[in-house]
C-alpha cells in the first residue's frame, strides 16, 4: 500500500517512529522538516514509485495524505 511505503520513506529520512506518521501529519510542522527535507523526500518518492513530480506540485504536499493521494492518482 502507498501509505505504508511513504511512511517508511519519511521515517527513514527524518528519523521518526512509524506511529508518529499518519495521513493527517503535516510534513513541515509536525516533523519540523524544512524545504530541503521535502525536496529529498520527493526525490526518494519519485525513485520508489517511478514517477516525476512537477515542481509546482511539491508546494501542495502539506500532509502525508496529500503525498499519498498524488501518488495514487498519478502512478
Amino acid at each position: 500500500m502507498v501509505f505504508e511505503r511513504i511512511r517508511e520513506i519519511i521515517c527513514d529520512q527524518l528519523d521518526l517512529e512509524e506511529d508518529k506518521v499518519t495521513m493527517d501529519s503535516d510534513i513541515m510542522e509536525d516533523f519540523e522538516a524544512d524545504s530541503l527535507d521535502v525536496v529529498d523526500l520527493v526525490m526518494s518518492i519519485e525513485d520508489e514509485f517511478g514517477l516525476e513530480v512537477p515542481d509546482d506540485q511539491i508546494e501542495n504536499f502539506r500532509t502525508v495524505g496529500d503525498v499519498v493521494r498524488y501518488i495514487e492518482e498519478n502512478s
